[in-house]
């Protein structure tokens, strides 16, 4: 029998640090009837990211006139000057492709997706084990300033007093843990 996926959306959000990227590459690499649901972004590619692949990068004019064409199931203005969103096209490729689109964004967008498909979306959070673990993984990755440092563990602290807005709440205290438990939960929701 071949999988209909029904228009379902799968919804992975979280602080920035918490593991979110991570887990939502295993379910990718593990469960065939996924596909990652590409962004865009009027920020700058990144070493060696790819337009389409990591993301679709535009200015902010092509940003905003996609927003005038109300072209996005969700849209934000993460920090000031930058934008990311969720083009519905995106997610009509991925159902017309016969998966389910997996949406790894933030929590405003998170809950602005839930609101529109409030029947067809598992939203899964994921949370780090203390606030203070998460400024400890920000600081190891090496990219942050100690003022966008500061500005992310804020944020992240606002983050998670939504976290009960969702589906699902994992802690990632340990990854390979973290990983599994997401697992069963999407399967479940796949019904695979």
């Amino acid at each position: 029998m071949s999988f209909d996926p029904g228009n379902k959306i799968l919804i992975i959000t979280a602080p920035s640090g918490a593991g979110k990227t991570s887990i939502t590459r295993y379910l990718l690499e593990h469960i065939p009837h996924l596909a990652f649901s590409v962004s865009a972004a009027t920020r700058k590619a990144r070493g060696n990211e790819r337009n389409g692949q990591d993301y679709y990068f535009m200015d902010v004019e092509d940003f905003q006139q996609k927003i005038r064409e109300q072209a996005f199931v969700e849209w934000e203005m993460v920090y000031e000057g930058k934008y990311y969103g969720t083009l519905k096209s995106e997610l009509d490729r991925i159902w017309n492709n016969k998966q389910v689109p997996v949406l790894d964004i933030d929590v405003k967008g998170a809950i602005h997706v839930q609101q529109q498909y409030p029947n067809s979306t598992l939203s899964v959070f994921i949370e780090p084990p203390s606030v203070d673990e998460l400024k400890r993984r920000l600081e190891s990755r090496g990219t942050e300033t100690a003022e966008s440092l500061a500005a992310r563990v804020n944020k992240a602290s606002y983050e998670i007093s939504f976290k009960h807005h969702f589906h699902r709440i994992i802690v990632n205290a340990e990854l390979g843990k973290a990983r599994q438990e997401a697992m069963t939960i999407v399967r479940d929701f796949l019904e695979i």
